[in-house]
């Protein structure tokens, strides 16, 4: 039997993305958030435990500023992360995006 891994609540949403690594850099979108990480869709190649920034641009708002760490790959399809760092201002927007999301 599998156990899901993930504690925090995740919302799927739609949202265009930039991330950029040590040794690469990409856009992608950002199908699956939580207040702890997201999934993004992207056919750029990153490496377990990678720290990456990222942009997550959001509708009618500045964009979110995460930096993260890989913790899941699926080669050409999209990776996950798990959010390291994450300005004050940044993560209370983060919350309102997840709050809304999950109004829907």
């Amino acid at each position: 039997m599998l156990t899901d891994r993930r504690r925090a609540h995740r919302v799927k949403v739609n949202l265009p993305a930039r991330w950029e690594g040590s040794l690469q850099q990409g856009e992608g979108t950002v199908t699956s958030l939580s207040f702890n990480g997201c999934f993004l869709l992207s056919g750029g190649k990153v490496h377990a435990k990678e720290l990456l920034r990222i942009e997550i641009y959001l509708p009618d708002e500045e964009p979110l500023y995460v930096w993260s760490e890989v913790v899941d790959h699926a080669f050409e399809i999209g990776f996950a992360v798990r959010f390291t760092l994450i300005e004050n201002d940044d993560h209370a927007r983060l919350a309102a995006l997840i709050l809304r999301a999950a109004e829907i």
